[in-house]
């Protein structure tokens, strides 16, 4: 069965994009740095590679926000990974959009997204892209796991992870070490 996983590159003080996110700078000011590990360079790239080819095996759909999908579908050229159905967390619901590389985005709200995106996922997850959704997800209790690509760098500022919610992450498996260290947590549930 899918779950609903934010996985995320975030600096060492806790932000996933730079300051001054726009439409010129979709990451913000220096925030592609934090996805500099992408392209396996600098020591343990060989593990970034591995962690990365591994993850995007996973993905069966995407949940990600308004303002991921605007300033996104531009530098994607689509969907965030092609052919994978995407789904827009919105209040301003529309028709569906076929991207450019194949996939389609959906716009609904953020339960009826949710219950879409695991349907379409199948027996593979669903990746939430954005800090604004992934802490509605965590509030309304719809995130199971949180993978963490925590990059060896200070910014300063930006947008934060998790600004003001409370939330037990409960350890799965090991970090595992290349240029960034790769943490997976599982949210607890309050029976």
């Amino acid at each position: 069965m899918s779950k609903i996983v934010l996985d995320v590159s975030m600096s060492l003080d806790g932000f996933t994009t730079g300051p001054n996110v726009r439409e010129e700078e979709p990451m913000g000011d220096g925030g592609e740095r934090l996805h500099e590990w992408h392209a396996g360079k600098g020591p343990g790239g060989e593990v970034d590679l591995g962690v990365l080819r591994k993850l995007d095996g996973t993905v069966g759909a995407a949940l990600i926000g308004r303002r991921t999908f605007d300033l996104g579908v531009g530098p994607w050229g689509g969907t965030p990974w092609p052919g994978v159905p995407t789904f827009v967390v919105t209040h301003r619901t529309r028709e569906d959009l076929l991207g450019d590389n194949g996939g389609t985005f959906a716009f609904d709200g953020l339960e009826a997204a949710t219950r879409r995106a695991k349907e379409a996922a199948g027996d593979k997850d669903v990746w939430v892209m954005g800090a604004d959704i992934a802490r509605q997800l965590l509030r309304a209790g719809l995130l199971d796991e949180v993978r963490i690509q925590l990059v060896p760098l200070l910014m300063g500022e930006g947008t934060p992870l998790f600004a003001g919610e409370r939330a037990e992450l409960i350890p799965e498996g090991k970090p595992v070490a290349g240029s960034v260290t790769h943490l997976r947590y599982r949210v607890r549930r309050d029976a």
